[in-house]
């Protein structure tokens, strides 16, 4: 009987785990903020976490140390590029150790780490192999532990002290101001003035590695790797009396940690992160399948907002254990996207797009269950006459717990109404108009389809009995007015409103409300028209507009509204009629809604549930506020156009070369919180004084900026609450040639170019008037001299006509000769014929002497020289072998006279003139083909 009892109790204990583990897969879980390798630059596996005062993130990574601000992850490499095993930041230094190597990171004045070895500066010499795990800080002291050394480093005068092991050091244990390390095979040791002392030795210390020792409720737990927790009682180990502490067993924890709030987290190999309260009670176990990157947790750590960070095998997880926000999110596709949710007798119902699915309301570890032929697409559900009606693509249903009633077979019913004055009928909207159900003996059942009307009646309102305002986000609004018994429409009548995607309709405190894109309206009925509400219009601005969508919540009489940033919460003013409004900062990319089909209930309390596309969030309205903190600037790099950057002092006032004006400032805010989103904004007072946009962008860059002095102002906001600005002043000088000494130079050089001008100007204008006078002078002369050549000319005509009155003398005298000696000739001819007679002799004696007359010829020669000026000295020396006879002739031939003209002249006969002018040619030696007549004339 025993025997078989005990084989069977552990496979019923693990029947058990598996269950409950299950269960947790579908609990509520707090947000989570997942960091893979690729987005913080390192590698899988992350031993250490800590956190500055300026609440900046540490990570010791396979590659090195890790560095998050909110904004933006910055590798360093480790010093002898090993894989970095711890991280400690005390003070304004990040301590850490790798393979060989541990020392400290400390900020420059430029916003970057820079690494001070301390086992290299040191009088010993770290072992072969030695790989630092662990740093704790007590006090002035600094505790490195590898595993075999604990190495004591006293901050104030750099001494150190070293403890020897011959054993392995598992880990380093502070509690209560009390450093306690195991020694594996030996114990517990407690250091006392830098020497171990041995605290605990026993068999369980002995065969089980330690994770950690806390101080709970007086007494010491010490938590094993393998065989879960044990409190030291009155110098005795005995179990810890913790139902979680039965199941602790079956896991291999690696990290874990005290929680501020007095709870405790459990790192383990392979099941993901343990949550426990103060008391010891399970709060949450996640796991990979609840959103962890990895179920192997390597480090653990709470910042100073009380985020759990976990250093995963792959990756790096911060749980927002704080959050205001619990998230059940359905990884496997179980459930769908939530369009509707309802609570009735402590059961919460969700309606999706698969269905309607239930489970208790104050069991969050009890997976959701599907209630049976409510398949498809779930509306709507409402709790009416205390019954759950479910709007379901397929028709109406009542629900009773796990079951499903049909009660109307009409496809589509967007919603379901009341009617004020009609207790047993109430009005459905669907796809094809409005319908009736009617209350027959305790039983709803379907009554009739009201004719006339056969729009999409989504959003519908009954504004007295027999009015209806219906809402279609395509066609408008309409006014429709029905017969008393719901049977018929009677008018139709469309709104003079414009119409949007994603609008909507809602009666709210008797006030018929219309919501789309360009704002939030009033219906008022004295004026027919609706309104615009410009209060509630500027929460809702257009350009961050995402749905019209409004909820009204009847437990707290409050109004929901939704943009692309926030959640809008409005109720009744106290005091006043002006509306309360409340701005919840839970971006649309973040809930997860379906767009215009954006629903919440209230739970208890301040907590309500969103429905969104993977499952649903729990907001407690109260817990949530928005983050507080600094911006903070944390690099400025300037940069030529080239591309050389140079890091600034964020310190010291910049001054800045004039090529070096493309300047980039690198800021944040820092929160790890995944539903609080940061905005940034900024100006560069001096050239762009108006601040920006919003932007989720933490960084900013102007380019190519002109000299002057400049202060660059930034701030960041999350949600509405603004937060202080970040200053940073620099100046960029003027380039080489618009200093002062270059703008003295340009005066210097105007004046001189002014004054160069102007002597050049001077000289010009003299030679411009001294050319005018030359060229007046030279025109002058010019014109004297065609004067001259005037005169010239009149005398040369003179001449010519004195020349040619004397050619014509010539002429006449030559013919006058020619005249007188053809006479003369004749006479002797005719004399010559007659009878000797020596009267006639003597007649002819004296016609011969008039023939060779001498003066004749000194007559006509005088006047050919004047004619022809020296011709015939010209012909002379030409031809000095020229006889006076030859002379003669060539003057005759000068005048173009024949050989018949010219015998007379000579008193001989024409052929004797032609011997003579052979004779002549030959004296000249002229060609045969050269004329004699017209050589002597162009002679």
């Amino acid at each position: 009987m025993l025997v078989t009892h005990k084989k069977h109790i552990k496979p019923l204990f693990l029947l058990v785990f598996v269950l409950f583990s299950f269960q947790l897969n579908a609990q509520e879980i707090p947000p989570i903020n997942v960091f893979t390798p690729q987005q913080y630059n390192g590698e899988y596996q992350n031993w250490a976490i800590s956190q500055s005062l300026d609440k900046t993130i540490y990570v010791a990574n396979d590659a090195g140390l890790l560095e998050y601000n909110g904004a933006k992850w910055t590798r360093y490499n480790s010093p002898n590029e090993t894989i970095l095993r711890s991280v400690n930041v005390v003070g304004d230094k990040i301590y850490t150790g790798c393979y060989m190597e541990f020392g400290y990171w400390k900020k420059n004045s430029f916003g970057t780490l820079e690494y001070t070895s301390l086992s290299q500066k040191k009088d010993f010499s770290v072992v072969e192999d030695e790989q630092f795990w662990q740093i704790v800080n007590l006090d002035k002291w600094m505790i490195f532990r590898s595993l075999n050394r604990i190495y004591i480093y006293n901050t104030l005068d750099e001494t150190f002290k070293i403890i020897e092991s011959k054993f392995t050091i598992t880990k380093l244990f502070k509690v209560d101001n009390t450093i306690y390390f195991q020694d594996i095979n030996k114990g517990i040791f407690k250091i006392i003035n830098g020497k171990k002392s041995l605290f605990i030795d026993s068999k369980i210390i002995r065969n089980n590695a330690i994770v950690n020792i806390f101080n709970y409720q007086g007494n010491l737990l010490v938590q094993t790797e393998n065989n879960g927790v044990y409190a030291y009682k009155n110098n005795i180990l005995i179990p810890w009396e913790k139902e979680i502490n039965k199941s602790l067993v079956n896991y291999s924890v690696y990290s874990s940690i005290r929680l501020k709030d007095g709870g405790f987290a459990f790192g383990t190999i392979s099941n993901g992160v343990i949550i426990l309260n103060k008391n010891g009670d399970l709060v949450y176990k996640i796991n990979q399948n609840l959103g962890l990157s990895n179920n192997t947790v390597l480090s653990v750590f709470e910042d100073l907002n009380s985020n759990l960070w976990l250093g995963l095998d792959n990756g790096i997880n911060c749980i927002n254990s704080k959050s205001p926000i619990k998230i059940f999110n359905d990884f496997k596709g179980e459930l769908g996207s939530v369009y509707t949710s309802a609570i009735k007798n402590e059961i919460l119902y969700l309606g999706t797009n698969q269905g309607l699915f239930y489970r208790d309301i104050n069991n969050t570890t009890e997976s959701f269950k599907f209630i049976n032929g409510t398949q498809g697409q779930v509306w709507n559900l409402q709790i009416i006459d205390n019954q759950l009606f479910c709007g379901h693509n397929s028709g109406t249903y009542i629900i009773d717990k796990n079951k499903a009633k049909k009660i109307s077979n009409i496809q589509g019913t967007w919603s379901i109404k009341e009617i004020e004055g009609a207790p047993n009928l109430l009005m459905q909207g669907n796809y094809s108009g409005l319908y009736i159900l009617e209350k027959i003996n305790n039983n709803w059942t379907f009554r009739n389809k009201i004719e006339g009307f056969d729009i999409s009646s989504r959003f519908f309102e009954i504004v007295n009995n027999t009015t209806i305002f219906v809402s279609h986000e395509y066609k408008g609004v309409y006014e429709i007015t029905c017969n008393s018994a719901f049977t018929k429409i009677k008018t139709v009548e469309t709104k003079n409103i414009s119409k949007g995607a994603h609008s909507s309709l809602i009666k709210y405190n008797n006030n018929l409300n219309y919501v789309y894109r360009e704002g939030f309206y009033k219906y008022d009925f004295e004026k027919d028209k609706f309104v615009k509400d410009t209060i509630i219009s500027s929460f809702f601005p257009s350009d961050n507009y995402v749905s019209g969508k409004l909820i009204h919540n009847k437990e707290s009489n409050s109004l929901w509204g939704f943009t692309n940033t926030d959640v809008i919460y409005i109720k009744p003013g106290k005091l006043s009629a002006k509306p309360e409004v409340k701005r919840i900062a839970l971006p649309k990319r973040l809930r997860n809604s379906v767009t215009s089909y954006e629903n919440v209930i209230h739970i208890k309390g301040n907590e309500y549930l969103f429905g969104t596309a993977s499952g649903y969030l729990i907001i407690d309205t109260e817990k949530f506020n928005n983050a507080t903190g600094n911006v903070a600037l944390n690099q400025i790099i300037s940069s030529k156009n080239n591309g050389e950057s140079t890091s600034l002092s964020l310190n010291e006032f910049a001054d800045l070369k004039p090529n070096s004006n493309n300047i980039e400032f690198l800021f944040s805010f820092t929160q790890f919180n995944k539903f609080n989103v940061v905005e940034y904004q900024h100006k560069l007072d001096g050239i762009y004084n108006t601040w920006s946009n919003w932007s989720s962008t933490p960084s900013v860059r102007y380019k190519n900026l002109p000299s002057g002095d400049y202060t660059f102002v930034v701030r960041a906001r999350v949600g509405e609450d603004v937060s202080n600005n970040a200053t940073y002043q620099f100046y960029i000088n003027k380039p080489w040639y618009a200093s002062n000494v270059a703008v003295i130079a340009y005066v210097l050089s105007t004046i001189f170019i002014i004054l160069l001008l102007h002597y050049f100007y001077n000289r010009y204008y003299k030679k411009q008037r001294e050319k005018i006078l030359i060229k007046a002078q030279r025109d002058l002369e010019r014109k004297e001299l065609e004067n001259k050549q005037q005169q010239m000319q009149f005398k040369n005509q003179q001449l010519q006509q004195d020349i040619e009155n004397k050619n014509r003398e010539l002429a006449i005298s030559t013919m006058s000769l020619i005249k007188k000696n053809e006479f003369l000739n004749s006479i002797k001819a005719e004399l010559n014929n007659k009878e000797t007679d020596a009267n006639i002799k003597s007649v002819i004696k004296i016609i011969d002497k008039n023939l060779n007359n001498t003066d004749d010829w000194k007559f006509f020669q005088e006047a050919f020289n004047n004619a022809d000026k020296d011709f015939l000295q010209k012909l002379k020396t030409k031809h000095s072998s020229l006889t006076p006879n030859d002379l003669k002739l060539c003057a005759y031939l000068r005048l173009n006279l024949s050989s018949k003209e010219i015998a007379p002249l000579l008193n001989i006969s024409p052929r004797s003139v032609e011997v003579k002018r052979y004779r002549l040619r030959k004296k000249m030696n002229l060609p045969h083909k050269t004329s004699l007549a017209n050589y002597i004339i162009e002679l």
